[in-house]
């Protein structure tokens, strides 16, 4: 009689709860005591679903990218994630921002699910959901960026075999049109300016192109009022949970700069100086010593929601002005009008703190054409001795 051969030991099976709902349980091996160890997971479908996870997670044993999941759900990873590899390396508003974003919009729709649970199709209806209610692209694309970066650790400290986000598709991301004013329109709000507590404050932001939480966080040892010129150094953030303000960091290596002041604009800085002086006299110990270039009475920052409703918008009234222009559109105002002008690319770039010229060409593209235009006209110039107008 043959010797029988030993069967190899079931590393998996099947068993029938009820009706569509299996339990799948696969042998792991022993661990340092020699005790079996078991992955279970309760399917709900037909066995043929219960076959195909069993199947998958055979498949991935034999590959060795089989990962045990942990009771762990997708809210208390995100909180981790946030705690301990996010924060050690990234600035205190970017934290914020990302606890705000996955508070707002991930946690409530995902968060309780189990973070083995997350699927491709769970991450791609929220973004839809989201879409539908309103939110941006450009919102949506950055949320997923730091999702996507939580579950990629995930997959580097060992939790998860495959970061889901990864197989996503992202909304096309519209870029908004930038809103500039003209150089008549500009001079008006200048004109309507010159009235207001603050209009040192919006001359300065139009003729240097800085960003809002750039100029409001500008300290007096910035500026040099004899060489006229300001250096950015800091950016004035205001916390968005928990109140109270702070000096961060500028947005980019390339943010920190120095800028040459038009004259009109240095001379209106002079004269805000002597007026801040006679306040901070005014104010006496109560005075607090920020060094702030614009400040309330106190010596406390500006806040943008104040400085936009009390003063901004009633000078874009006088001037006759869209109400819907933002404080940022200062910034586009600057940029737009020097090319417009003819200066170059990179100088632009280095006025406004851009990462790079690129950056600076793609953001203002559509000025772009009138800038070819010219220089057909020069090389025409040249080449062939004609003006424009001249057969």
């Amino acid at each position: 009689m043959p010797e029988k051969k030993p069967q190899p030991r079931r590393s998996g099976s099947i068993k029938k709860k009820r009706d569509g709902l299996f339990l799948v349980s696969v042998f792991l091996g022993r661990d340092a005591n020699g005790k079996r160890q078991y992955h279970y997971k309760q399917i709900q479908g037909t066995k043929g679903d219960a076959q195909t996870y069993l199947n998958d997670i055979l498949h991935s044993k034999d590959t060795g990218t089989f990962v045990k999941p942990l009771p762990l759900t997708l809210n208390e990873y995100l909180t981790k994630w946030l705690a301990t590899a996010a924060r050690p390396r990234v600035s205190e508003r970017t934290h914020e921002g990302y606890t705000y974003l996955l508070d707002r919009h991930i946690q409530p729709e995902l968060g309780q699910r189990k973070l083995s649970d997350v699927r491709p199709l769970h991450i791609q209806k929220l973004y839809a959901d989201l879409l539908a209610r309103g939110l941006s692209a450009r919102t949506v694309r950055y949320l997923h960026a730091v999702l996507s970066s939580a579950l990629k650790q995930a997959v580097r400290w060992g939790m998860l075999a495959r970061n889901p986000a990864e197989l996503v598709e992202l909304p096309r991301q519209v870029r908004k049109e930038m809103r500039a004013l003209s150089p008549t329109e500009a001079s008006e709000f200048l004109k309507a300016a010159r009235a207001d507590r603050w209009g040192v404050l919006f001359a300065l932001a139009l003729t240097t192109g800085m960003r809002p939480e750039e100029y409001l966080g500008l300290q007096w040892k910035d500026v040099d009022l004899k060489q006229g010129i300001v250096i950015v150094r800091r950016a004035l953030v205001w916390r968005s949970v928990g109140g109270g303000w702070y000096f961060g960091e500028p947005k980019t290596t390339r943010s920190r700069r120095s800028i040459p002041l038009p004259a009109s604009t240095l001379r209106a800085l002079i004269a805000h100086r002597r007026q801040q002086a006679a306040e901070r006299l005014k104010a006496g110990a109560a005075y607090q010593q920020h060094d702030l270039v614009f400040a309330t009475p106190e010596g406390g920052p500006l806040a943008p929601r104040n400085l936009k409703r009390r003063h901004y918008r009633p000078i874009l009234e006088r001037a006759k002005l869209p109400q819907d222009l933002r404080l940022y559109d200062l910034r586009h105002t600057c940029a737009t009008l020097l090319l417009a002008a003819g200066e170059h690319p990179k100088v632009v770039s280095e006025r406004l703190g851009h990462a790079s010229i690129t950056l600076t060409l793609d953001v203002y593209s559509h000025v772009l054409p009138t800038m070819q235009e010219a220089a057909s006209q020069k090389l025409e110039s040249l080449l062939y001795g004609k003006k424009k107008g001249k057969a």
